[in-house]
């Protein structure tokens, strides 16, 4: 796939999720490329770091998703929606936002205006052959069934505009003007674990991928949409899962080693019945771990890798953060750790 050299046409596009961290920097960079319109509905405007009032076209809805029907109107003469918004804690809250009301959402679009709906589920709930993963039906966490249950259901719809299906993988973003992803908020305790985890070898392998990858991704993708897959039923235009290519947990461990300048001696494989008596030995001592099924389900799992993953590079853009290395060194751990 390369970047179609035409001029996109100029659209009027509804969003969600624009206060979290992949949605500041699909809305910031929609604002700063793009002349479309943006309809962007947030609970509290005021967590928006972005500067919205940068051009015209820009509508901040104050509201929230569970008052999704008072848009109706609005909603039935745009010619794209962008559904980034997710609940993540509350199991209530959590499948009101992330089934009930997204699907009244895409309900009340216009299938015969809206050309396009991009959809944000996680990686979590696919297999590696990239098709749904029962056991994150049955086992995940509140989030992670509430993504797999609305995937269920938006495939059951009768009437829908095209809807593209973007399943991140683990996802990093965030500096002072955009908030932390949950695993950025913990590249800082890298250089305190690393130390241990370079002298164990793990069977496991993973894709990430940096938000403003993701945005690169998005904008790309509202300015040009893709043709309908033909493999794809009518209800979804494309599965796409973002992430760079996919590396193993010890040539991760190598990589941060080698930006930490950290030498590897030895490796002991760190095999399940190692996991699960350290595991036994840290409870014995007082350490609270706590195992959901999920996680179990994940130490057994171990390879979350998936085919065909899409990057910027696959639209002919340049990949703003394509290695670990890149990553680290954009977070400031090699910094944080000289300075301590």
């Amino acid at each position: 796939m390369t970047r179609t050299p035409s001029t996109p046409k100029k659209k009027r596009i509804f969003m969600t999720g624009a206060s979290g961290c992949i949605g500041h920097y699909i809305a910031e960079s929609l604002i700063q490329n793009t002349g479309h319109e943006l309809f962007l509905l947030v609970r509290k405007p005021e967590k928006l770091k972005f500067d919205y009032q940068a051009r015209s076209g820009i509508t901040i809805l104050e509201g929230d998703l569970r008052e999704i029907s008072q848009y109706n109107d609005l909603l039935s003469t745009v010619d794209g929606a962008i559904l980034a918004a997710t609940a993540w804690g509350g199991p209530r809250e959590v499948f009101d936002i992330n089934v009930v009301k997204t699907i009244q959402l895409i309900k009340a679009l216009d299938p015969n205006v809206c050309n396009q709906v991009i959809y944000f589920s996680t990686a979590s709930i696919l297999g590696q052959q990239n098709q749904p993963l029962p056991q994150a039906g049955q086992l995940g966490t509140d989030y992670i069934r509430s993504k797999y249950d609305c995937y269920q259901q938006l495939s059951k719809l009768a009437s829908a505009p095209p809807i593209s299906v973007i399943f991140p993988t683990l996802v990093f973003g965030g500096d002072e003007n955009k908030p932390y992803s949950h695993l950025s908020s913990g590249l800082s305790e890298i250089p305190k674990w690393i130390n241990l985890a370079r002298f164990l070898k793990a069977d496991g392998s993973f894709h990430f991928l940096h938000a403003y990858d993701i945005a690169q991704i998005i904008t790309h993708l509202v300015d040009y949409p893709l043709p309908p897959d033909p493999k794809e039923d009518f209800v979804f235009a494309h599965h796409l899962v973002l992430g760079n290519p996919v590396i193993t947990i010890d040539e991760a461990v190598e990589e941060i080693c080698q930006f930490l300048n950290k030498k590897i001696y030895f490796r002991i494989p760190l095999s399940l019945a190692l996991a699960d008596t350290l595991i036994g030995i840290l409870r014995l001592v007082g350490v609270k771990i706590e195992m959901a099924a999920w996680d179990q389900f994940c130490m057994r799992y171990r390879h979350f890798r998936y085919q065909n993953p899409v990057n910027p590079t696959t639209f002919g853009l340049t990949t703003y953060c394509p290695t670990l290395s890149d990553l680290l060194k954009i977070s400031g751990v090699r910094a944080k750790l000289d300075q301590g």
